[in-house]
């Protein structure tokens, strides 16, 4: 029976001895929207869990990311659905983009039930 142990020693040898330093992420460094998130009671923690609210907010998020015109930030908002109300918040690349987000959002829920909490990012 052959050992493996030379080939797995001198596999470990080039990971340790690699020189690549791995350093943890600064955790002083905060999010773009840290703030925002704090400052009003509508947060991911809020999303129902209703099957009804589930759905619609997959399908508002499939509508935002189809929309090719948006930028990652676009792409990437937050979007907490609760008793049927779509809010959507987090930071956008300008004006016209905040629209059209929820222009897209719209197009799959009730206009009156979207409540834009949008910011455009400086």
């Amino acid at each position: 029976m052959k050992t493996h142990f030379p080939a797995i020693a001198l596999a470990a040898g080039l990971l340790i001895g690699s020189g690549s330093a791995v350093y943890a992420q600064d955790s002083s460094t905060k999010p773009d929207n840290s703030a925002q998130n704090k400052s009003t009671n509508t947060t991911a923690d809020n999303q129902s869990n209703a099957k009804a609210d589930r759905l619609l907010a997959a399908n508002v998020r499939k509508a935002i990311v189809a929309d090719k015109d948006l930028s990652t930030y676009a792409h990437n908002v937050k979007i907490i659905v609760h008793d049927g109300t779509v809010t959507l918040k987090g930071p956008v690349k300008s004006e016209d983009e905040k629209q059209k987000v929820k222009n897209d959002a719209v197009g799959v829920a009730d206009p009156s039930k979207v409540v834009d909490q949008l910011t455009v990012k400086e």
